[in-house]
């Protein structure tokens, strides 16, 4: 009996060792906006997030907002679908990959049993995080509460001695993601160094990645505080900063501080002192990155 073209598809992601070719690729809404906290420490408080017209809502779940570091597992799902989407198939909602196809893409050569815990953890951060917004995929926009994934379900071994190995994985990713990789098709490519990043870097890598198309952008370090969606003082997004000019930490872009006299204004006391306005510049290393 000739089996069906979806469970052919699935058979073939089983027996295959690397179902990802080429880079990782994310969506530009996710990228653009902090929809993931930047700490691992579990944050259990709402999140709301506004510029301009656009509105960002997120409730944790009992282990808190999904994270940077969980957002690798939606950066790989979406990478699949999208994959299937250029080869001219016909991408099912759900995902089926291995544990470890994922940890090979995001630079885990030999996973431990705490990574296979914490990535667990994640899955159950990606499903419980509920996220309101108005942004529109697809045309269409979700006006109630939404996860990150609508389903996921892992598939164990169980070994001879009576332990259990994680081997497979199935999700389904919610569909404002979907819809946006489907319909809006707004897909970049990430450099590979991107998973050696720390959150903020990944960020700044991100909004680089949005915005430095057609050459150096100037971003104001306090909107720029805000589009991270760091929590921490400006102050020490400063400091960060500057490490990272130095260290020229980033892939693919360059970043520097700029500081401008914009004026001057009177003290306390009628002492006059001159206003200096910190802007960040972003600038890629090469002519274009393709997207």
């Amino acid at each position: 009996m000739a089996k069906s073209p979806a469970i052919a598809r699935q058979i073939s992601l089983f027996d295959m060792d690397s179902p990802l070719h080429g880079k990782v690729r994310g969506e530009r809404s996710i990228m653009d906006y902090p929809f993931f906290v930047l700490s691992k420490n579990a944050h259990l408080e709402p999140i709301e997030y506004k510029h301009d017209q656009v509105t960002i809502q997120i409730r944790p779940s009992a282990t808190g907002v999904a994270t940077m570091w969980d957002k690798e597992i939606l950066l790989y799902v979406a990478s699949l679908v999208a994959q299937a989407i250029a080869d001219g198939q016909i991408s099912d909602e759900d995902v089926t990959f291995s544990a470890h196809d994922f940890f090979r893409i995001t630079g885990v050569e030999r996973p431990s049993v705490r990574d296979y815990r914490r990535f667990g953890e994640a899955l159950e951060r990606l499903q419980g995080t509920q996220i309101k917004t108005n942004i529109e995929t697809g045309s269409k926009i979700d006006r109630g509460w939404f996860s990150w994934l609508s389903e996921a379900q892992v598939e164990y071994e169980k070994m001879a001695n009576g332990d259990e190995v994680l081997r497979y994985v199935r999700v389904r990713p919610c569909n404002w993601l979907y819809r946006a990789i489907k319909r809006d098709q707004r897909i970049y490519h990430y450099h590979h160094d991107y998973f050696r990043l720390g959150a903020i870097e990944r960020r700044l890598y991100e909004i680089a990645h949005c915005y430095c198309e057609a050459g150096p952008i100037d971003i104001n370090l306090e909107e720029l505080h805000h589009k991270i969606g760091s929590m921490g003082p400006m102050k020490r997004l400063k400091q960060l900063l500057k490490s990272i000019e130095a260290e020229n930490r980033l892939p693919e872009y360059d970043v520097s501080l700029v500081e401008v006299v914009s004026g001057e204004r009177t003290d306390s006391i009628g002492r006059r002192r001159k206003s200096v306005t910190t802007s960040v510049r972003m600038k890629p290393r090469q002519r274009s990155i393709s997207a």
